[in-house]
């Protein structure tokens, strides 16, 4: 299982909202905080999404264009599914932005955020239940229990301090570019902005 922002893909969805929002510096500085754990993260997304109200919705497919999925993501998903297993992505982003990426991977799991709309704009609220660490590890519960795949085999992804409980929780929980709390906590780190290096991780042969 995978975080999406800065683990999935290289961006911070947030943030390309809130360049063409005009909130970046604000929205940066906020961001960096709560992936330190410094700040509820819960709390922290309400504040960020709040600067977003009013933004037209063609935002999104801006904010879409820009994102990428991170170096060996494809690898990466393609060899777990070949042995078998299953892949999901959870994150405390936007399912607005981050469908069509999980879509194009083929995963076989995706969980986020829904921002609020109204008359062609955001409203600069949260849709719904927030993704926080206790959804995380909610979702990699019930994923595993779908797929028929025991906890005891089960890999967490992530890189900051709402990834913890999913990280704790898996059999196997791998800070990938991660803050320093989460190296700290985590059972294997991955300095490298490359996902294929889990493979040999799983004992799966690194990509060609």
């Amino acid at each position: 299982m995978l975080d999406a922002d800065s683990t999935l893909i290289d961006q911070e969805a947030i943030e390309l909202l809130a360049a063409e929002a005009g909130s970046l510096e604000l929205v940066a500085r906020v961001t960096e905080r709560a992936m330190r754990g410094e700040l509820d993260f819960a709390e922290s997304l309400v504040e960020r999404v709040a600067t977003l109200a009013g933004t037209p919705l063609e935002v999104l497919d801006r904010a879409r264009s820009q994102m990428t999925p991170t170096q060996g993501a494809s690898a990466l998903v393609a060899a777990v599914q070949a042995a078998g297993g299953a892949v999901g992505v959870v994150s405390g982003g936007f399912h607005e932005l981050l469908d069509p990426v999980a879509e194009r991977l083929g995963l076989d799991y995706c969980r986020a955020n829904r921002l609020g709309t109204a008359d062609g704009a955001l409203t600069g609220a949260v849709d719904g239940p927030i993704i926080d660490a206790e959804a995380k590890r909610t979702a990699l519960e019930e994923w595993a229990a779908a797929s028929g795949i025991p906890i005891e085999r089960t890999v967490a992804v992530g890189d900051g301090a709402n990834d913890l409980r999913m990280l704790e929780r898996a059999a196997l929980g791998v800070a990938f570019c991660a803050k320093p709390l989460v190296r700290e906590r985590a059972d294997v780190v991955i300095a490298d902005r490359d996902l294929a290096q889990v493979l040999p991780l799983l004992g799966l042969p690194p990509a060609a």
